[in-house]
């Protein structure tokens, strides 16, 4: 790994991708000796902040057409799985959990070889703790969801990791990997992973239903 950083929240708590990301990309750049040694663009394509994701995703886009090198995505939730990988046992299968906000979890289910065994999806903790409760035997999980919701979890038996391990987030070199490796997603060109509407579509909905009511 030549260079990686990361961003976090500015003083008011809110994301600084818009403003900083760019500036980093360049860091990394010039860490690796320039453009011309650059093959590939990858990005993490959700599931994750809306405003995120869209930031991410149109930022590589950006930089693709601008330099002509191929830009490809990667589920934020298979680079959990990845770290889970490097760190876990080589049996046993693993939850990579991200918090979803409104009370939900994104999370996927994979095996220690790090092949999906459960599709992307958005659930209630609750929700998720009880099909976790129906496997064989308790995954090894790690996540931002695994953290906020640990004890739903780990009353399934769930092991989850303290919460100052660096396998909890999703790292830039494990997207990365992911995409060295070819395992990346293909239902088109850098498609986001939403798996829910965003929060205007929700609220415009509410709306409406309200107006007719």
């Amino acid at each position: 790994m030549l260079h990686e950083s990361s961003l976090g929240v500015s003083a008011d708590g809110r994301p600084r991708h818009s403003a900083a990301l760019l500036v980093e990309v360049e860091r990394a750049i010039a860490a690796a000796g320039g453009w011309d040694q650059v093959d590939l663009i990858a990005t993490g394509l959700g599931p994750g902040s809306f405003t995120g994701v869209r930031i991410a995703i149109a930022t590589a886009r950006g930089l693709a057409q601008s330099t002509g090198l191929p830009a490809v995505g990667a589920c934020t939730l298979d680079a959990i799985a990845r770290a889970l990988g490097e760190r876990g046992s080589g049996s046993g299968e693993l939850l990579a959990v991200l918090d979803a906000r409104r009370g939900e979890v994104f999370a996927a289910l994979y095996s220690a070889t790090g092949d999906r065994l459960w599709e992307p999806l958005v659930a209630s903790p609750a929700d998720l703790a009880a099909r976790v409760g129906e496997l064989p035997s308790p995954p090894l999980a790690a996540g931002s969801g695994a953290l906020r919701f640990r004890q739903e979890l780990a009353g399934r038996g769930v092991e989850i990791p303290d919460d100052a391990d660096p396998v909890h987030r999703v790292a830039a070199r494990h997207i990365c990997a992911l995409a060295a490796a070819g395992k990346v997603e293909a239902a088109g060109p850098l498609s986001p992973i939403y798996l829910r509407p965003p929060d205007a579509v929700r609220w415009r909905e509410r709306d409406t239903v309200q107006t007719a009511e």
